[in-house]
């Protein structure tokens, strides 16, 4: 017979929060197969934590936009977002589009929070990535 263990009076912890929504933000382009690159790392966070809900989405020329992904997670009551622009600068996109979107929404939906992150580009981690990617490029036969 299982029994509850005995209570020592102290509150219950409560659980963890769940961590927020992660919406993979790329540019988009007219080339469907463009957006290849940025289903596989969503492929790959979802490989790595299949606890964290995400979903990949659009500036332009492809979907879900921004603006849509926003509103479909507002409408599910998902309130908690954090954009992760997979973009290799910051410029007018972040301080402009992207702004004035999540601006929009939040207006839409009072209880939305949105944290935008700077663009990956800006971490060490994606520019040494990409001096490793270069370098490997020295050995490397061209392909035409």
């Amino acid at each position: 017979m299982n029994r509850p263990a005995p209570s020592d009076g102290s509150p219950a912890s409560p659980p963890d929060p769940a961590p927020p929504r992660l919406l993979l933000l790329a540019h988009g382009s007219r080339q469907p197969r463009w957006a290849r690159p940025f289903e596989q790392v969503l492929e790959r966070l979802r490989a790595g934590r299949p606890e964290v809900e995400a979903e990949l989405c659009f500036l332009e020329s492809m979907s879900p936009r921004l603006s849509q992904a926003l509103e479909a997670c507002a409408v599910a009551g998902q309130l908690d977002l954090l954009v992760v622009p997979l973009f290799l600068g910051s410029g007018t996109h972040l301080a402009e589009d992207v702004a004035s979107q999540v601006e929009a929404a939040c207006g839409r939906h009072p209880g939305l929070r949105v944290r935008v992150m700077p663009a990956a580009g800006d971490s060490p981690l994606l520019g040494q990535a990409l001096a490793d990617y270069a370098l490997g490029c020295l050995d490397a036969t061209p392909t035409r």
